[in-house]
């Protein structure tokens, strides 16, 4: 599976280095830059998928969890392009992510699925041709 676009986005992670190795490792996002902000006691990790759009992770410490998934207020998910859905469910199912069943969505046919990142933040795969 390779991720394809998202323009930016910014997430808060409950435990930095999880987070970070889920991101790095389970997803395959290259690492631009991590900073540890002393003054806040705060990492900021910038990561980016191959057309160069990036994800920032930050820490703060307290932060509160995530009321509900993934009807929350906010962010409701993040969703990745993938040309081949199938590829990307084989993907991350060896390496033990949950994935759930694939639907179609009504509106453009394309099929799609969702996933959880380690602290619950819903993620999506969606299947497209142009990627």
């Amino acid at each position: 599976m390779q991720l394809q676009r998202i323009h930016h986005a910014a997430i808060i992670a409950s435990d930095y280095e999880r987070s970070k190795r889920f991101y790095t490792e389970t997803l395959g996002l290259r690492i631009v830059a991590e900073t540890y902000r002393a003054a806040r006691d705060s990492y900021k990790l910038d990561l980016a998928l191959p057309d160069g759009s990036q994800i920032e992770l930050f820490t703060f410490p307290g932060a509160p969890a995530r009321p509900s998934w993934p009807e929350a207020c906010g962010l409701r998910h993040l969703a990745f392009a993938v040309a081949d859905i199938a590829d990307g469910i084989r993907d991350l199912t060896a390496k033990g992510v949950t994935v759930e069943p694939v639907r179609v969505d009504e509106l453009t046919g394309r099929r799609f699925t969702f996933f959880a990142d380690p602290d619950g933040l819903p993620l999506e795969l969606y299947e497209v041709s142009n990627v």
